[in-house]
């Protein structure tokens, strides 16, 4: 008797004749077979049978009648295995054993879950989102201060607390306190999804007595003003770093606020004539569709990609060279992290030499060019796609407002009948 999933894996029940016990029987057995790759694991039960006694129980069509409860305890586990194994997706054998075997409902760990995430992202070299996942289960743990943390310990007064801990005690800032809860958010709806918790426990949503809100700062808007954009343009670095600083900091901008991993993974395939065509590193694993980002390339642009591009322009060479595109993917998050790390020095230095006072960055590249453009008169939407964002809430959160003499210039133009 066999349940097939269609799609990777087959269970059934499995006399293991390898070894027999000392009372002559052997154990019974969960083989769980998968096709890609092609596995075999098996899982231990608590019966055990003789050959004979396994075949009048199990195997045959019509069991005697003093073996229909133990044949419906078989029917039971083999039906669980199979509940179990529709839920675990893609398939694995270390969630299908804890899901399976460990604790109820309740007692759920939430490292688990997290665990199970942080090794996805990786896979998936989605290394940054690992680190923040990582560092969000260790700031619960440590809060915590408890062997195990299960997902019914976290409870909106929970939260509210962790909250005050991290910001009072640990002078965390809440935006540090939002990336952790919103990663854990994520794991409740994981384990949501998966029917090992009720959506009842569920403790987030709008801020209430039954319910916690995550924490949204709204923190500084990170762009300059036009006026202050010429003046970074226009002006002189003095030392060859500041060059090549700012350089690609208006490469990023003049590329819509492209983001440096992505320009990172630019190759010269990307490039259609005057259009740049590129899948950005950041959806490439949850976006179905894979939207690709089209930019035109301003002359600009496109001397960067001259002064600073590799000599091999083959179609599947990468443009810039500043990581290493043969090394493993942590090796390129922390090349890529050093590279960021080295222009956010020299462009603030080169701005403050300019007398900017804002502490500029790669990240005021992206939200200058959503404000400037949308200052200029783009639409939301136009800039929301221009960015690759799924709605416009995102992008309104890029957008520093609107000029006071834009608005007063707005006032005046709404009494010229």
């Amino acid at each position: 008797m066999e349940c097939k999933d269609s799609k990777n894996y087959s269970i059934s029940i499995f006399l293991d004749t390898r070894r027999k016990k000392n009372n002559g029987k052997y154990p019974v057995k969960l083989r769980v077979f998968t096709k890609e790759p092609r596995l075999q694991k098996l899982f231990s039960t608590v019966f055990e049978f003789t050959p004979n006694e396994f075949e009048s129980i199990w195997l045959t069509t019509k069991p005697r009648k003093k073996y229909d409860e133990i044949r419906l305890e078989l029917q039971a586990l083999e039906n669980r295995a199979n509940d179990v194994a529709k839920i675990v997706y893609p398939f694995n054998f270390e969630k299908f054993n804890y899901l399976l075997y460990g604790d109820s409902n309740k007692q759920i760990d939430v490292s688990f879950y997290y665990n199970q995430a942080i090794n996805q992202f990786n896979k998936n070299e989605q290394i940054g989102t690992a680190s923040n996942y990582n560092l969000s289960l260790k700031s619960l743990l440590k809060f915590h201060d408890k062997e195990n943390l299960i997902f019914s310990d976290i409870t909106p007064q929970w939260l509210k607390d962790y909250e005050k801990h991290m910001v009072e005690t640990n002078n965390r800032s809440r935006t540090t306190v939002s990336m952790y809860l919103r990663a854990l958010r994520t794991i409740f709806n994981t384990a949501i999804f998966d029917k090992v918790i009720s959506p009842d426990i569920y403790p987030f949503g709008k801020e209430n007595k039954r319910k916690y809100a995550i924490p949204a700062p709204k923190g500084t808007k990170k762009a300059l003003s036009k006026e202050q954009l010429k003046v970074l343009y226009e002006g002189t670095p003095v030392t060859s770093d500041q060059q090549k600083a700012k350089d690609y900091w208006f490469f990023s901008y003049a590329c819509n606020g492209m983001n440096f991993k992505d320009i990172a993974n630019l190759q010269y395939k990307n490039i259609s004539g005057e259009i740049l065509e590129f899948t950005r590193a950041k959806t490439i694993n949850t976006d179905k569709d894979k939207a690709v980002v089209k930019v035109f390339l301003t002359d600009y642009a496109k001397n960067i990609i001259e002064n600073y591009g590799n000599i091999d322009k083959s179609p599947d060479s990468y443009i810039f060279s500043f990581i290493e595109h043969t090394a493993n993917a942590e090796e390129k998050h922390l090349q890529l992290k050093n590279f960021i790390r080295y222009i956010n020095q020299h462009f603030l230095n080169y701005a403050k030499s300019l007398k900017i006072k804002e502490k500029v960055s790669t990240y005021w590249a992206r939200h200058s060019f959503a404000t400037n453009a949308i200052r200029s008169g783009a639409s939301m939407e136009y800039v929301s796609e221009a960015l690759n964002h799924s709605n416009l809430n995102t992008t309104k959160g890029y957008f520093a407002g609107f000029t006071d003499e834009t608005k007063k210039e707005f006032a005046k133009k709404l009494m010229e009948f």
